[in-house]
């Protein structure tokens, strides 16, 4: 497929952005989707005071426009030649703005924000979240129906949108009289991105996107009326939420000189999944970054869950939803980072071959719980430590315990999914920068008894946002052709015991015993912080 000028016919190419909690990056994929340019820039984040994160929704807006020229100019393309533009971005990260002018109330309100805290706290303490929970029981005895039963565990969260909506609309005047005078427009990065890229003319969101904020209705699939009523959030405000796969509009031709359709819009994490062609019922994801995501495909029904995994659309493109249940671990990437800032050692290539030098982690477990333990324990108060610390413990047992630390947790959530799933695990794939550690891969593959591949393309949700917007297009035919554009690193097999190369394999009664003192070590962790 290409365009025609000057009677020849010029190859097209499919432009995707992914835009992170760290970085902004941009890539040109041919029809082969090998990267044929591209370019990055960092994420300024802001600290007001303790606990709060921000981004100036203008700097996020010039480091968008100045990926796309970057990696068009890198790749030595017309812009006529993108055929298609796909976005990806950082989930529940939002700000609000004037509709008539487009002058932001307030600057971004980060995921890792911590503002709402409070109000999540004594929302999740109070009489109305303990009616609702004993009304939606019985309802769920009644009916049957598992909505409701989702409905009688939900508690709040920092990470979702509602309550940091709330409190901005609690602090900023401005805000709270442009709600009034219905000249109000909420978004979260994406649905900014679309207002900026067609001057004014989109407001809207998609599937992947809204629900990941905790005011969406997943079961309904739709905002949901009944939170917002109950927690006094304006339904005026908020985007209008189409299909994943949707033409959103052109680009306005005076930012970049050219008209490029806006094809896809799309979750980080969900773009990863689509990116890694986890297409079918129990194709399952780890993308290990700063924080780990397990994602499995429930297929066409949300899961509820009683451990605190997540229900999220995967995708919605024409009639056809897929839904994916997810579960984190907030300080994968964090941890190895904060131990080569503590000198442990200076290049993260070097630590399989650390972790492999010692036989073991001399009887040292490392908790990676710098912000609480998410699912199946869901302790916010939890602390990170290190444990069984001997006069003989040194650097390279530290990094082999904190490695370790990854591997188990991901143990740790994939068996909280086979429990509550009763879906056979069909694949597993994993990406993220952390993945890269064949130590952490190899003992991840052990320890579920399952094979791992690891993806030659790091940059997953870029991909997936790319392959979306390109099916949209024809660039790309079927799903079939995506797969075979697949191109695995490495496949990590589980192995049996006697293994010769300092790793230890399935369940021997070795690493039994070093998972349950690490299982022991979690629970002593456990409500160091009395947060709310």
């Amino acid at each position: 497929m290409g365009s025609k000028r000057n009677g020849l016919k010029k190859e097209g190419f499919v432009l995707s952005v992914d835009v992170g909690t760290t970085t902004i990056r941009c890539h040109v994929y041919d029809k082969e989707a090998k990267i044929r340019g591209s370019c990055t820039t960092k994420v300024v984040l802001l600290y007001p005071e303790p606990g709060l994160v921000e981004m100036d929704p203008e700097e996020l807006w010039k480091g968008f426009v100045a990926v796309v020229k970057g990696a068009v100019q890198d790749a030595g393309v017309h812009m006529s030649q993108l055929l298609a533009l796909g976005i990806s971005t950082q989930r529940a990260t939002f700000t609000t703005w004037d509709r008539k002018t487009g002058v932001p109330f307030h600057n971004f309100i980060s995921w890792q924000d911590l503002r709402g805290a409070e109000l999540v706290g004594s929302w999740n303490r109070s009489c109305t979240m303990k009616t609702i929970h004993s009304a939606m029981k019985v309802l769920h005895l009644l009916s049957r129906h598992k909505r409701f039963l989702a409905a009688s565990l939900i508690v709040f969260s920092t990470q979702h949108v509602t309550f940091r909506l709330i409190w901005a609309l609690a602090n900023y005047k401005q805000l709270r009289q442009a709600v009034a005078e219905g000249n109000c427009y909420f978004g979260m990065i994406d649905t900014w991105l679309l207002y900026k890229l067609t001057k004014g003319l989109v407001h809207a969101t998609d599937y992947s996107n809204a629900s990941a904020t905790g005011i969406f209705d997943s079961y309904q699939m739709c905002w949901s009326g009944l939170l917002c009523s109950l927690v006094s959030l304006p339904v005026s405000i908020l985007p209008k939420v189409q299909n994943t796969g949707h033409h959103f509009g052109y680009t306005d031709p005076s930012i970049f000189g050219a008209s490029i359709p806006i094809m896809s819009v799309m979750a980080d994490q969900q773009a990863a999944m689509f990116g890694e062609c986890c297409f079918d019922v129990g194709d399952t994801k780890i993308t290990m970054g700063t924080g780990t995501f397990m994602d499995i495909n429930t297929g066409n029904k949300p899961h509820t869950s009683v451990a605190g995994l997540y229900p999220l659309v995967g995708w919605k493109i024409g009639s056809e939803v897929v839904y994916l249940a997810e579960g984190n671990a907030a300080d994968t990437g964090t941890a190895i980072k904060w131990a080569q800032e503590l000198e442990l050692f200076s290049d993260v290539r070097d630590t399989s071959a650390m972790a492999y030098s010692v036989a073991d982690s001399d009887g040292v477990c490392f908790v990676p719980s710098f912000s609480g333990l998410q699912a199946p324990l869901n302790d916010p108060g939890a602390c990170a430590s290190f444990m069984g610390l001997k006069p003989s413990t040194t650097k390279c047992h530290l990094v082999r315990a904190i490695l370790e630390s990854v591997a188990f947790r991901n143990k740790q959530l994939y068996e909280t999914m086979l429990k509550e799933m009763h879906i056979p695990i069909t694949k597993i794939r994993a990406d993220g920068g952390v993945c890269a550690n064949d130590f952490i891969m190899q003992l991840t593959a052990d320890l579920v008894c399952r094979k791992v591949t690891r993806s030659q393309h790091h940059e997953m949700s870029c991909l997936g946002a790319a392959f979306v917007a390109g099916l949209g297009v024809g660039f790309w035919r079927s799903r079939e052709e995506l797969k075979r554009l697949q191109s695995p690193d490495r496949v990590f097999l589980p192995k049996g015991a006697g293994r010769t190369d300092g790793g230890s394999g399935g369940l021997s009664g070795e690493y039994i015993a070093i998972l349950q003192s690490w299982e022991r070590a979690l629970r002593r962790c456990m409500n160091w912080y009395s947060r709310p």
